[in-house]
Formats: structure tokens, C-alpha cells, sequence
């Protein structure tokens, strides 16, 4: 029998921990630059990009970040993952202690989204947390137009095989410091 997600998210949260608590601040400082680089094509200057507050092991955006023309970050409401136009300095502690954008704020529709996440296929399936915001909200803007969904993950974070639910949303892009794979290209 095929291991479920529970075990799963473990072993990739271990692995993913283990990888980052072995690089040097100058290896973490190379990976976010390698990143944003790796990145820089698929932004266009109309874009709003969704980045996201790198929680624990996840890989730093903000070197990508630096090169978005219009930043929004997320914020949880409910069971729902909505994304507002936010500088950094702005966002507060909000759900599990993420920095999120404060209440107030007119919500905008991303083109771009930066998704995080624990596991990634090369035909874009995706392993997040278990609570299923990323996979809702990547629905709810794929209703409303296009957008295109980069995951961004530490090369260990690539996985040959992850299961499937009928409500995963896929990633097109899987962004790595050292490479960039093309997930529609794998289906």
C-alpha cells in the first residue's frame, strides 16, 4: 500500500528541515539569489505576484519578491486563502503566527502565485500542509481567469510520486535554485 499524505508531509517535513539546518548562511543567501533567477522569466511587468511569509523550513521568496512589479501576500479568513496588496512592513501575525496582511484591505486577483509547499512532483502535484487553502484558492482564481502557479521548494523537496485527491490543484511551474521544471510538459 502506497503511504498516505500524513506520513508523507512527515518525511518531507524532516527532510526539508534536515537540508536547511545543513546549509551555511552563505549557501541560504546563494539559494535565494539562484531562485530569483531561476524565476525572473515568468514574471512580466503587469503582474501581481502572491508571495507568501517562508514559515520554519520553507524556501525564502524574497529575493523573487525584490523583482515583482505588484506584490500581494495572503491571508487566511475562515477556511479561505485570499491575497492583499501588502509591503512587508505591514503584514502582521496572523494564522499560526504567519505574517499575513492585516484586515482592511482591498483583496486583489493574482496572476502570478508563489506557492509553498513540502513535496512536488515533476508533473506539478503538490504535497502542502493538509489544511487545503492553497488548493481552494488556486480553484477559485483558475475559475476567474488565468493564473499560473509557481512552486517554490529546495531541489529535496522533489518527489517521483505523491497521491492524488480529486481536489489537488497542480503547480505549472516547480521553481528550485537549480532548476526550473515545466510541470505542464510532464502530464
Amino acid at each position: 500500500m502506497p503511504p498516505d499524505k500524513t506520513l508523507l508531509r512527515r518525511q518531507f517535513r524532516s527532510v526539508r528541515r534536515d537540508h536547511v539546518a545543513a546549509l551555511s548562511p552563505e549557501d541560504r543567501a546563494a539559494a535565494k539569489i539562484a531562485l530569483a533567477a531561476i524565476v525572473a522569466p515568468l514574471l512580466h511587468p503587469g503582474a501581481i505576484v502572491a508571495s507568501y511569509a517562508a514559515h520554519r523550513s520553507e524556501i525564502d521568496p524574497s529575493h523573487v519578491e525584490a523583482l515583482a512589479p505588484h506584490l500581494a501576500f495572503p491571508r487566511v479568513t475562515g477556511d479561505s486563502l485570499g491575497f492583499y496588496r501588502c509591503a512587508w512592513p505591514d503584514l502582521v501575525p496572523g494564522f499560526a503566527g504567519i505574517p499575513e496582511p492585516p484586515s482592511g484591505l482591498p483583496q486583489v486577483i493574482p496572476t502570478i502565485v508563489l506557492v509553498p509547499l513540502l513535496a512536488a512532483t515533476p508533473a506539478g502535484l503538490r504535497l502542502g500542509q493538509g489544511a487545503g487553502y492553497y488548493d481552494r484558492a488556486l480553484a477559485a482564481l483558475r475559475a476567474a481567469g488565468p493564473v499560473l502557479a509557481i512552486g517554490l521548494a529546495h531541489e529535496v523537496q522533489l518527489a517521483d510520486w505523491l497521491p492524488a485527491d480529486s481536489w489537488d490543484q497542480p503547480l505549472d511551474f516547480v521553481a528550485t535554485p537549480r532548476r526550473l521544471v515545466n510541470c505542464a510538459r510532464n502530464r
